[in-house]
């Protein structure tokens, strides 16, 4: 039996990068892979394609994660149609960067609801079906900056941190009802936006981390899953770093 058989999953912001890894490995272990997404239909259909190709049920939503009622609605929608929502992955996430004396309230605001307040949103929203179920796993996208912070980068540290209080928080409220809520922070991790990158830069970062590489999105993806799964049913509250010991 594959670890996420007869689980229904919603990630948020998964047509790209590491959500889409996500959605790629929770279809590989037999989940229902219900994601949104906000920019690009092409490439929504094209990731549901995928999935429904692997002969598991996958389905995008245009939802913008960081409006309150859109998610209320998605939420619905999706119980009406598949019943419930066993896994909830917030990955929804924004990078603005810039020096704090550069940076504009706009830059602030937009980092914050995207990061921080469309996991509010979600988690808000799905407490309703896992309460009722009496069961469900909460995984939040945080990132070592949340823990460590980064020059030029306090709209995202913030929000990254913030999403750490948030976790322990929930974890704390729905433990009782067997409701669990962890937190992933992920380090340097090789996507497309990295590809852009001076790759002498890259490969200091690299030479800086003790396992001597970036991370794949894929190392993301199995650690979600295995949150996701009951192979973590006594684990909650906690953040893992997935950052090649970046952090230690």
């Amino acid at each position: 039996m594959k670890l996420l058989e007869n689980k229904i999953v919603l990630i948020t912001g998964a047509s790209r990068g590491i959500g889409k890894a996500i959605a790629q490995e929770c279809a590989n272990q037999g989940a229902t892979v219900l994601f949104t997404y906000l920019s690009s239909e092409e490439k929504a259909n094209a990731l549901a394609a995928e999935l429904s190709a692997a002969g598991v049920t996958a389905k995008g939503f245009r939802s913008d994660a960081s409006n309150f009622n859109e998610a209320q609605k998605l939420v619905e929608d999706i119980v009406a149609e598949f019943g419930t929502i066993d896994v909830l992955v917030n990955n929804a996430g924004i990078t603005r960067d810039t020096l704090l004396m550069r940076m504009t309230e706009e830059q602030w605001d937009e980092v914050i609801n995207t990061n921080l307040k469309s996991a509010f949103n979600l988690t808000k929203a799905v407490q309703q079906p896992m309460l009722r179920a009496r069961k469900g796993s909460i995984i939040n996208m945080s990132s070592v900056v949340g823990v460590k912070g980064n020059a030029g980068q306090s709209n995202y540290a913030a929000s990254k941190a913030g999403l750490i209080g948030f976790t322990k928080s929930i974890a704390a409220e729905l433990g009782s009802r067997n409701i669990r809520c962890n937190a992933i922070a992920p380090g340097f991790i090789e996507t497309e936006m990295t590809e852009v990158l001076d790759q002498t830069v890259v490969e200091s970062w690299r030479k800086s981390i003790p396992l001597k590489r970036g991370g794949q999105p894929i190392d993301v993806a199995n650690a979600t899953v295995f949150l996701a799964s009951d192979m973590s049913a006594y684990i909650t509250g906690q953040t893992i770093h997935v950052c090649g010991g970046m952090l230690m």
